[in-house]
């Protein structure tokens, strides 16, 4: 698990997995808008890996316990250290930063893997909000394709070492 001040990113298991893939609320402790298609999505996209630390993590408000969003890696990094993030929130939980919250305390996670080097993101041209979050948690522009623009941050040796530190 992965804390921060405002929030417990929890890695979805399998079980936990399967039932936001199908939207199964019973006795979950998730905000009324949660799960979004996009968190099916993230999570029927776990199922098939064993890989559960480079996977689909529920976005926990502390102060109420529950589920408002997901975040993730798309899978372990490739052959050049590199790995995909993706993000999504209940609309009532955005606009007060808690995804960049997220997305800081996934990237600082992420660079304290060995295998880890550059971290990417390709949001929709038309999601503005999540440019935002990307730039705040100091990811630049690299490049646009025909849908989306890309962004990316690179581990630098320092944030490895500080990592390896703590």
């Amino acid at each position: 698990m992965i804390e921060t001040e405002r929030l417990r990113l929890e890695t979805l298991d399998v079980a936990a997995a399967r039932a936001v893939a199908a939207g199964d609320r019973d006795g979950r402790a998730w905000h009324a808008e949660f799960p979004r298609e996009d968190d099916r999505d993230a999570a029927a996209m776990v199922l098939p890996h064993s890989n559960l630390a480079f996977g689909c993590r529920l976005i926990i408000e502390r102060v109420s316990g529950l589920a408002v969003g997901t975040i993730g890696f798309f899978g372990p990094p490739d052959d050049t250290g590199t790995v995909m993030v993706g993000y999504g929130l209940v609309p009532s939980a955005r606009g007060h930063g808690l995804a960049t919250e997220a997305l800081r305390a996934l990237v600082a996670y992420g660079f304290a893997q060995p295998s880890v080097r550059t971290i990417t993101a390709d949001p929709l041209h038309g999601n503005v909000a999540s440019h935002r979050v990307l730039e705040k948690a100091g990811f630049l522009h690299t490049y646009s394709t025909k849908d989306a623009r890309w962004y990316a941050i690179q581990r630098t040796d320092r944030q490895h070492d500080n990592q390896q530190l703590c």
